[in-house]
């Protein structure tokens, strides 16, 4: 009895494993669709603005910028390390960690990393890198979150205290498929005129003031951009996780049930012998009196 007990508290707790990875896997599909739709509507704006941007910059020579102006000598690099929120989503946030040390140890630049996201602050301290800023994310990033950043970002750089900025997150491919990156967001990449352009587009006030604006508008979407998908891809792989939790869990519920009624069907078999038995010694005793 005392073992079947044990099955049974066995399988209760099982089952209590199943409602919550359920529960777990339900919330992250339901973020996953938020941030997918953020996710596709930025996209469809920023090709329209990068329309407008190549626009603004056709046949303009000798543009001055800051962000797309490199400094003289690139002697320090800033890593923002995109971690998801909380951990229970794989292999996520741990090999996007090892990619970022991998990073850095491969470089013979110095480096300023800033942290985004609330997941393992005690083990990324742990890893040796040197969190000089961090930030938090929400679960689906907001316009508002990706303009603190970006203005930071730009900032650092526009003041000298770093040469390059690189985003470092989970580039998202799939439901199942998530692979570490890197993005070089400032400098600003020029872009080359690979296709045509309506240069009859009149700008007002000036071509100039309005491309300083789109240049900042294009760093502020990049930014909101890859934050949107290193969110996606954190919700991908939690949910993913938690549906791998709960088929093992089903399974492991369908092992104990099996081996509890093993366990019952082998106590009812020693119930019947113990009866038999004393039936058996009964019958004897009787013939000998």
């Amino acid at each position: 009895m005392a073992n079947l007990r044990a099955i049974r508290t066995r399988i209760k707790s099982v089952e209590n494993t199943r409602q919550i990875t359920k529960s777990m896997k339900m919330v992250a599909a339901a973020k996953l669709r938020k941030t997918q739709t953020a996710f596709a509507s930025l996209r469809a704006y920023a090709e329209e603005s990068g329309k407008l941007l190549k626009e603004a910059s056709a046949g303009q020579t000798g543009i001055e910028n800051p962000y797309l102006t490199p400094h003289a000598e690139c002697r320090k690099i800033c890593y923002v390390l995109i971690v998801g929120n909380r951990g229970l989503c794989g292999t996520y946030n741990q090999s996007l960690l090892r990619y970022c040390e991998n990073l850095i140890k491969d470089s013979d630049k110095e480096n300023y990393v800033i942290v985004c996201g609330r997941w393992g602050k005690d083990l990324i301290a742990a890893s040796g890198l040197e969190v000089r800023e961090s930030y938090e994310i929400g679960d689906t990033p907001t316009h508002e979150e990706a303009l603190t950043l970006a203005e930071r970002l730009k900032e650092l750089y526009r003041e000298g205290t770093v040469d390059e900025i690189r985003l470092v997150y989970q580039h998202y491919r799939s439901v199942l498929s998530q692979v570490p990156e890197q993005a070089q967001l400032l400098p600003l990449q020029k872009q080359e005129e690979t296709e045509r352009v309506d240069r009859s587009t009149i700008f007002e006030p000036d071509r100039d003031s309005l491309l300083n604006t789109l240049l900042d508008m294009y760093i502020g979407n990049t930014v909101y951009a890859v934050l949107l998908e290193a969110r996606t891809g954190e919700h991908s792989a939690r949910m993913t996780a938690m549906t791998a939790a709960a088929d093992n869990t089903e399974e492991l519920i369908n092992d104990l049930t099996l081996e509890l009624n093993h366990a019952r069907q082998a106590a009812i078999t020693t119930e019947i012998s113990e009866i038999a038995g004393g039936a058996e010694a009964l019958r004897n005793n009787t013939a000998g009196g």
